[in-house]
């Protein structure tokens, strides 16, 4: 089996287009379908149903993608390993985020990383804590800073990087805000509530919190950033359950603590694919980290 092969393949799996991803390769179309077929007569299966306007996975193909492309990611962290020890760092860091993320100013972060790594090609990714811890077992990303979503695994570790309580946030003129007092789950049980999806840390730590209270709650207002969380509170249509440190985002709301959540608290992670399969960009940025300052307080002001 060829390294090209795999390329070829992950590169249709990623665009499901046979013309799109022999562009992106720079290969000619009929060269990019010889080797799928050559890969698919060695592994004596089909990888993909063809139509006529897009091409999609059989459960074979789905089979292979995540093997293939933890494969590909071992080979570049060895050539970027090869180019490390020779005293120069190349290559590719390729960096997922939840948004305004506890813990760490990644814009500044990544500023200094280019500055003392202007070789390597930086490639950022803002996603769900969810979407982001499996894109990093896959190998499709170097590391990431999101909530913890889970325990350590064989293709999975993390650093921690800040925890803090979840908060309420409200409008001066709710009666929560109101009363001033802080509040259990079972007092918001009636709220209308504005969260994020459900593939994000705080909406993660907020069902896990009101779940383990045994109270239900209605998210009637879904969002996708931060903003837009705040303006909606900020119109008085819905409180949130938010990282305490979310509420330097908009002084003009109500922070009231959450209590009785048996300690629930947001904890903010770097994950990183095991030890060895950790790439030589990736260990730097890490290390810049914890040696550069570029670590925010647990209760600072979201730095974006």
């Amino acid at each position: 089996m060829e390294l090209r092969h795999l390329q070829h393949f992950v590169a249709v799996a990623e665009d499901q287009h046979f013309t799109r991803a022999a562009e992106r390769l720079m290969v000619s179309q009929s060269g990019l379908s010889a080797s799928i077929r050559a890969l698919e007569r060695e592994l004596r299966a089909p990888l993909f149903v063809r139509t006529t306007r897009r091409v999609t996975l059989t459960e074979a193909g789905r089979a292979l993608l995540g093997e293939a492309e933890r494969i590909l990611a071992q080979v570049r962290s060895a050539h970027e390993a090869v180019a490390a020890v020779q005293g120069v760092l190349r290559g590719t860091l390729a960096l997922g985020t939840e948004q305004c993320i506890a813990g760490v100013h990644v814009a500044g972060l990544l500023a200094a990383f280019r500055r003392r790594h202007p070789d390597v090609e930086i490639r950022l990714r803002q996603a769900g804590s969810g979407a982001l811890a499996e894109e990093v077992a896959a190998g499709r990303l170097d590391l990431a800073f999101a909530y913890r979503t889970q325990d350590d695994t064989d293709q999975l570790r993390s650093v921690s990087l800040t925890a803090e309580p979840m908060t309420v946030l409200c409008h001066p003129s709710h009666r929560l805000a109101t009363a001033g007092a802080a509040v259990t789950p079972q007092d918001l049980g009636q709220e209308v509530f504005v969260d994020f999806h459900p593939d994000w840390g705080p909406r993660r730590s907020t069902d896990a919190a009101f779940a383990e209270a045994g109270v239900r709650r209605t998210v009637a207002l879904e969002v996708n950033d931060v903003h837009s969380l705040l303006d909606l509170v900020d119109e008085n249509l819905g409180i949130a359950v938010v990282p305490r440190h979310f509420r330097h985002k908009r002084p003009t709301l109500t922070a009231l603590p959450l209590k009785d959540t048996d300690e629930t608290v947001y904890e903010t992670v770097a994950l990183l694919p095991p030890e060895s399969a950790t790439s030589p960009a990736a260990r730097a940025l890490i290390t810049l980290l914890e040696t550069g300052g570029l670590a925010t307080p647990p209760d600072g002001p979201c730095p974006s």
